[in-house]
């Protein structure tokens, strides 16, 4: 066979390797793709965020609380976040190991850091310490739908009063941020209970110390479950067990009879009458002990405050709330939305919970001598957010974009962006359009896309005459459809192009985005 000469050899080798090259780059190119658990957001979605977030700060600042900010990270034990008798960190945190052997996790929550920002500061600080912030916390947990390893709270603490009315100021304020974000009265509750009340129902049928604190647990949660199973399923719950609708079956609490008796009669003990007369049913049935009555007179004083204040309709002292087990110390609360909607796909929605928080006077206390009361509660800003948007109180079209400036002749680039500075220092949102200006179509398109209201354009002959065009977009879209055959077509069709000297740019501007309804 007659050889290749040799540039042809060259030449298939050449091939060879470019072949080899580009398989190479396909095989080592990386797969774009979001961990699971996580979410992006677009620009509607985070203007509606900041427009719901401006409305909670307003109401939190309204009531004499002031933002503080702490780091998205701290040290694991000042998160509480060692797993017992062990030098690691929960699981459910994620953490790393610092160059100096310590180790640091991401928040879990925002009211650790704060209980360590406090003592770290307390000298400095004004006691009592009221406050605010707002961020995303992280949960190294199993994703699932709704359940997410990021998300954002939006919190308000007190920290350094033990009075009861510091906890009725915070669901006074939590009232109050439901209605100015367009939850109508009706919409939402105020729930409010007393963990040493809980105590001492439990003390009450013998589960109190730390040899019960198992079966004690059990029973907590099962009245946590009140909501959603009702009566019977958490009375089964107490007992023996409960089997649900698919067969499980899930394990009881094994309380005898009378136990039972007693349990239910306190979860039920809410009046439809006032917050006074749902603490007098739990008294007139339980006896309490020291801690218990406590508990109550606790309840009793809030009552009070929250009646004189005119919120007795909105905050309801409810029994069966229960909220987190091991973190809490006196009144907790939590906010539940009560009215149904649809999503997207017409299926009936109840959000329930949508922030919750109460009375934790241990947690300050960690890192200083002296004990340190505090309270607070949490906003679950995305949750809310869910709600809110599905009801139609926010709104999550996009936003308008910038007016964008086309670049009809490339040389003219100086001309063009002094165009869109006469508009910026008008406090008009504007953009020089920054692709290829061969295609004024692609330059049409590429507005469309940024859903701006109009673009600026100028070729060789509205130079000569001094002008410019004045494309409204928003007209165009709508000319777009109506009927050629109609009569105000051609008029529409004429207002949506329009020319006006060089000189007016921004006054026409202006005119333009006040009859669309744009604002920046």
């Amino acid at each position: 066979m007659r050889p290749y000469p040799p540039c042809d050899t060259n030449r298939r080798l050449t091939d060879s390797a470019r072949f080899c090259v580009l398989a190479n780059e396909k095989q080592q190119r990386l797969k774009a793709r979001l961990p699971r658990g996580l979410a992006d957001r677009g620009p509607a979605e985070i203007a509606a965020t900041r427009d719901m977030l401006e409305k909670i700060r307003v109401v939190y600042e309204r009531y004499g609380f002031d933002p503080v900010e702490t780091p998205a990270m701290e040290y694991t034990d000042a998160l509480g976040k060692f797993l017992p008798d062990q030098d690691r960190p929960n699981e459910g945190v994620f953490s790393f190991q610092d160059d100096d052997e310590q180790w640091i996790s991401l928040r879990y929550d925002l009211t650790a850091p704060l209980a360590r920002y406090v003592a770290e500061n307390y000298d400095a600080l004004p006691k009592p310490y009221r406050s605010y912030r707002a961020g995303y916390v992280y949960r190294n947990e199993k994703p699932g739908p709704g359940r997410f390893r990021q998300f954002m709270q939006f919190d308000a603490d007190t920290v350094g009063s033990s009075s009861p009315a510091a906890d009725a100021e915070i669901c006074m304020m939590a009232a109050d941020t439901m209605e100015a974000l367009g939850i109508k009265r009706g919409q939402y509750v105020v729930k409010v209970n007393n963990r040493k009340v809980l105590d001492g129902v439990m003390e009450s049928i013998g589960l109190g110390g730390d040899e019960n604190a198992g079966k004690r647990l059990t029973v907590l949660r099962a009245i946590d479950k009140y909501d959603r199973l009702g009566h019977d399923g958490v009375q089964q719950l107490l007992g023996a067990g409960r089997k649900d609708e698919s067969g499980d079956v899930t394990k009881g609490a094994g309380l005898d009879n009378p136990s039972i008796g007693t349990v239910m009669m306190y979860v039920t003990a809410q009046s439809r009458d006032t917050n006074r007369s749902t603490v007098a049913n739990i008294t007139s049935n339980i006896a309490l002990g020291p801690t218990g009555q406590d508990g109550i007179n606790e309840l009793e004083q809030f009552a009070d405050l929250i009646e004189s204040a005119g919120y007795g309709d909105r905050v309801r002292i409810e029994p069966s709330v229960v909220r987190g087990l091991e973190y809490y110390t006196g009144l907790v609360y939590e906010v539940e939305l009560t009215f149904e909607t649809n999503d997207e796909k017409g299926r009936p929605v109840r959000f329930g919970s949508v922030a919750g928080g109460g009375r934790y006077d241990g947690l300050v206390g960690r890192f200083r001598p002296e004990k340190v009361p505090a309270t607070g509660f949490s906003i679950g800003v995305s949750r809310l957010q869910a709600a809110l948007t599905l009801i139609g109180k926010l709104d999550t079209k996009p936003a308008a974009g910038p007016v964008v400036v086309t670049v009809f002749d490339k040389d003219r680039l100086a001309d063009y962006q002094g165009m869109v500075k006469r508009l910026r220092d008008a406090g008009i949102r504007a953009e020089l359009y920054l692709g290829n200006p061969k295609n004024m179509g692609a330059q049409f398109k590429y507005a469309d896309r940024r859903n701006s209201p109009c673009v600026i354009i100028q070729g060789g002959d509205e130079k000569a005459k001094g002008e410019v065009q004045i494309k409204d977009l928003v007209l165009g879209a709508e000319i777009a459809t109506l009927s050629k055959e109609r009569d105000d077509y051609l008029k529409k069709q004429a207002e949506a192009q329009f020319a006006v000297a060089e000189a007016d740019l921004v006054k026409a501007v202006q005119d333009l985005l006040a009859r669309r309804g744009v604002s920046f």
